[in-house]
């Protein structure tokens, strides 16, 4: 079910209808009617697939309760195992089998032999990538004895399959969102008017934004050998507007609905295009699976600790299955590396916490380093995006070389309309006033006159109506 659709506009107040006014009296139905919407939900796009995260469920709830019957350590590090292989198992094969079994056949081939395998018609069941990193949460902090093991499986149940971000994020913690449903919630109006104005601004995202954005840089980078350089420039930045305005769309318009229901979950973005470095980009863009690789992965490692070479390791290991999370294919791997690879300098030369707070804070205008500063960190992330937008690598490759040609300082072919160009300067304007709070219009306009501040909110909600119709997947669904 998308959030963009008619279904979900009709979903959405039946369950907050029943949430609070039939089942809020008592904690473990109100749970129960989570799961079983959070199952209606995910099961309206392949019921058949509701098998896997139920099995996922009893899975890790199952070694949860076996952590708290054993305390010797070869026992405990049995179960984690089976845990963490399990889960990987089913990620792998419905996401990566064809990848390996392709990339197999390929190395075989250079050296010159010949190996005839048949690839599977395997359909990716969405969101697995999210809930499984998510259940695989709960019980490494059960292991690592950072939180106890729940009891009560309703409970948990609820906790991984939570419909708001059970598809495509935020990735919730079990040490920060499983508490939550253990505690009996009451109707909050002024976090449900927040969760609704944020749900607003992620729907205005999504569909007038992105979407407008995806027409032109689908046209472009799908018949990219035919167009000039400056073309192609304009097709990778209108890219980078669409990922980052239909993910962060998705995660504002999860964050909202889940206030909606008394639950917060966690912060997915921060404004990332004004970073002024790439490590500030990657503690702003995503943070709910940045922070869990670094928690998860990098830490682990050693993080950044020991000899020159363990922290380059160490770093280059993490990008690259954060890329190869994304996707099977071997651009997803190289928009990895190439993350790494820019994050790295930072890292050696101990500037990569440089930047913790908001650029130009208090001020209208950054400065001009700032602003510079802002402008490259953009321009290394617009080609990183190549790589991860392209269909393979041979295709990034000549997307660059297109780039990077005399035909770089021609007019370009492609232009998205007036309007559009306007709605994206109008987008920016706000993103920018915006850039100290949760979202960009958490706070606009409190000050104005109500009937000029609901005007604002009536505007944008008339612009996402006039856009709306087509009801384009999430990018991120295919992850």
């Amino acid at each position: 079910m998308l959030f963009n659709s008619i279904d979900f506009a009709i979903f959405l107040p039946i369950v907050f209808v029943l949430y609070w006014f039939v089942t809020a009296k008592n904690l473990r139905t109100q749970n129960f009617l989570v799961v079983a919407a959070s199952y209606v939900f995910y099961g309206w796009w392949d019921w058949r697939f509701l098998s896997l995260i139920i099995f996922s469920t009893i899975l890790d709830y199952t070694i949860g309760v076996r952590f708290s019957k054993t305390e010797k350590p070869n026992a405990r590090k049995f179960l984690i195992w089976i845990s963490i292989l399990v889960n990987l198992a089913f990620l792998g094969f419905f996401k990566y089998f064809n990848f390996f079994l392709d990339s197999f056949v390929t190395a075989f081939s250079f050296f010159g032999a010949q190996i005839h395998a048949r690839s599977l018609h395997i359909v990716l069941p969405v969101g697995l990538s999210f809930y499984t990193f998510q259940s695989l949460s709960y019980t490494i902090d059960v292991y690592k004895r950072k939180l106890e093991p729940t009891k009560d499986f309703i409970t948990y149940a609820a906790f991984v399959s939570f419909f708001p971000q059970l598809v495509a994020g935020p990735i919730g913690r079990a040490t920060e969102l499983l508490p939550q449903f253990y505690t009996r919630r009451s109707f909050d109006y002024n976090k449900a008017v927040d969760g609704m104005r944020q749900m607003l601004w992620g729907l205005f995202k999504k569909i007038v934004i992105a979407d407008n954005c995806a027409e032109y840089a689908n046209q472009i980078f799908n018949n990219s050998n035919q167009y000039a350089g400056s073309t192609l420039v304009v097709g990778a930045i209108l890219f980078a507007f669409q990922i980052y305005c239909d993910f962060s769309g998705y995660s504002d318009i999860a964050i909202g609905t889940s206030r909606l229901f008394g639950i917060d979950l966690m912060r997915n973005f921060a404004f990332p295009y004004f970073s002024r470095d790439m490590a500030e980009f990657w503690r702003r863009w995503h943070i709910s699976l940045s922070t869990w690789f670094r928690d998860y992965v990098y830490f682990p490692l050693g993080g950044s600790q020991g000899s020159t070479w363990m922290k380059v390791r160490n770093i280059l290991i993490t990008f690259i299955i954060s890329g190869f999370w994304h996707g099977a294919n071997w651009t997803f791997i190289a928009w990895g590396a190439l993350n790494a690879i820019y994050f790295l300098p930072l890292l050696l030369a101990n500037k990569n916490r440089n930047n913790r707070d908001v650029v130009a804070k208090g001020k209208v205008f950054p400065s001009l380093s700032e602003a510079l500063s802002m402008l490259f960190t953009f321009c290394l992330t617009v080609v990183a995006w190549i790589f991860f937008r392209a269909k393979n690598i041979s295709h990034a490759l000549s997307y660059l070389s297109g780039i990077f040609s005399d035909a770089l300082f021609k007019a370009p072919e492609v232009m998205p309309k007036d309007k559009i160009i306007v709605l994206l300067v109008l987008f920016f304007v706000i993103e920018w006033l915006g850039r100290g709070e949760q979202y960009a219009i958490a706070t606009l306009g409190v000050k104005w006159k109500r009937p000029l501040r609901y005007a604002m909110y009536y505007a944008l909600l008339i612009m996402t109506v006039y856009y709306s119709g087509r009801a384009e997947e999430f990018i991120y669904f295919q992850f």
